[in-house]
């Protein structure tokens, strides 16, 4: 090969170095990069050719060239970010992001995401983040996605009015209680037959032991008071019976002025029944633990009378076995009772509810209120009794409200975005509500050391990296995210110093092999003088 050839050699070496330092420099020029990946230069050498010996074929060699670049995708340090929709990767995974004008896929570690002024969530320049849109009636733990990946853009900035559909309430009705409510003949219907929503109020203050009001809402977002009245039952003839169980009556009201029921063409709001939505009975054991409970609605088809008993019967039951009443606030002509089309009925739950399948009333069921009389063996319950794990309870503690709760809710309009560790993109408004708006899609590759480079914090898919595998943050080798957190370059500055000292020594010996050669050259040419 001879001494022309070591020049070359060491031009190959210059050439090699040359490109480790080009890594290198680009390395440290990206070190306060936002999700920037360094990239490593490994060496290989070049082809051989042989020679003879004295001990036979040898081989010299032609030099080095670079074997492979390859990207170091470690964890880079997070900072924290005051922006929400500022979100890094803990583990595997890559954002995935759009062209808005060509629509090809990128995907990047860099998680400076922005809104626009269009509402559209978007990286520094302009490519549209992807996610899958929620199914708003997901009842999973985690919010179930629809379809594809799509575009993140806030097209709900209002929250829809939601009426209500259940309430659920625990109280402790003291044991001592005074019955303030009797009326003759009708121990366990009191409340109902005092109730006169053509008087205001409707109910006299001392004629119940303890009410609760709980805010409910219409399909229209209004909020209506929905109270409701207790009153223990201490007849003499019914006080307690063999077992020592004891019985409260209740009704459930609203303010006569906004029933909008009307039956067989007679409107509530004119009668004294305005406003009286349900009436029942709970009953307790000696313990104070709630066993039982009955409650009657009025029937489509009352007549006469609308305050009547006979114009009562159980009230029908949902799938969960729990009672329900109807109240009509916006008027409508066909939505005054839960079997009606347009009718919106309300669960009420008292912490029990009915085991059996399907759930129905036990045995004797009274054809109506009027049947039960003074009888508390004339009292229906349901079928199986299940005590959830908070339930009301006749102690001997004074009357108290333990909890309660109702889902609906008016319009609300946006305030805040957030992320949550899962990916998922919700919406926080005005009416106190949480909304689940997008789920973030993350990306792995089977070869990500084969992803190409693209700038501006990018990479695309090449065959030997495959195409992308898609998935939600959390699953399978996808990291978790974090908001409010940016994830910062992942290049260690002293482990390039010392690669820059090696690289550069490596380039000078390179260097001083073809001066070297040279010299030699040199002295062949004066051999000749």
């Amino acid at each position: 090969m001879g001494l022309k050839g070591s020049m070359y050699n060491g031009i190959s070496g210059i050439r090699a170095h040359s490109e480790a330092m080009s890594i290198i420099g680009n390395n440290l020029a990206n070190g306060n990069t936002i999700g920037f990946k360094g990239a490593r230069t490994s060496f290989e050498d070049a082809f051989y050719s042989a020679i003879n010996t004295g001990g036979g074929i040898g081989q010299v060699g032609h030099g080095v060239g670079i074997a492979s670049i390859y990207g170091d995708f470690k964890q880079g340090p997070f900072e924290p970010s005051s922006e929400a929709t500022n979100v890094a990767i803990g583990g595997k995974g890559f954002f995935t992001v759009r062209h808005p004008d060509t629509d090809a896929t990128y995907y990047t570690r860099a998680g400076n995401f922005i809104f626009n002024k269009q509402g559209v969530l978007t990286d520094p320049h302009g490519y549209v983040v992807q996610g899958w849109k929620v199914n708003p009636n997901s009842e999973s733990g985690k919010p179930d996605i629809i379809g594809s990946p799509t575009d993140i853009v806030l097209d709900r900035f209002q929250s829809p009015p939601v009426r209500t559909s259940e309430i659920a309430m625990t109280v402790n009705l003291s044991s001592k209680a005074e019955d303030k409510c009797n009326v003759t003949g009708q121990p366990f219907f009191s409340l109902h037959q005092t109730w006169n929503g053509k008087n205001n109020p409707p109910i006299p203050a001392d004629r119940y032991a303890f009410q609760n009001t709980i805010k409910t809402f219409d399909e229209s977002g209004t909020s209506h008071d929905l109270t409701i009245y207790f009153d223990p039952v201490k007849d003499n003839t019914v006080t307690t019976d063999a077992a020592g169980n004891r019985v409260y009556e209740f009704i459930v009201t609203v303010p006569p002025g906004e029933d909008g029921r009307t039956i067989n063409g007679t409107a509530l709001n004119t009668t004294s029944a305005a406003g009286l939505l349900m009436t029942g009975t709970m009953t307790f054991n000696p313990r104070g633990e709630m066993i039982g409970m009955s409650s009657f609605s009025l029937k489509d088809s009352a007549t006469g009378g609308m305050q009547d008993l006979t114009n009562w019967v159980p009230s029908p039951m949902s799938d969960e076995g729990k009672p329900i009443f109807t109240a009509n606030f916006l008027g409508k002509a066909n939505a005054n009772l839960a079997t009606d089309p347009d009718a919106n009925p309300i669960t009420l739950d008292f912490g029990l509810s009915n085991g059996s399948n399907p759930p129905t009333w036990s045995t004797p069921t009274p054809a109506d209120a009027s049947a039960v009389g003074n009888t508390l063996a004339n009292i229906p319950n349901f079928t199986t009794p299940k005590r959830s794990a908070s339930y009301s309870t006749s102690y001997d503690t004074g009357n108290a409200r333990n909890s309660q709760s109702q889902n609906g809710y008016g319009a609300g309009f946006l305030q805040a975005v957030e992320v949550d560790r899962d990916g998922v993109v919700t919406g926080r408004y005005s009416n106190g509500q949480v909304l689940d708006l997008y789920v973030l899609t993350l990306a792995n590759f089977n070869n990500q050391y084969c992803l190409r480079r693209e700038g501006g914090n990018l990479f695309s898919s090449t065959r030997d990296s495959g195409s992308a595998l898609t998935g939600r943050a959390g699953t399978g080798p996808l990291g978790a995210i974090a908001s409010n957190k940016l994830e910062q370059s992942n290049v260690d500055v002293g482990d390039e110093m010392v690669k820059l000292i090696t690289t550069q020594r490596g380039f000078q010996a390179n260097s001083k092999a073809i001066t070297t050669a040279d010299q030699l050259l040199g002295e062949l040419i004066q051999l000749k003088r």
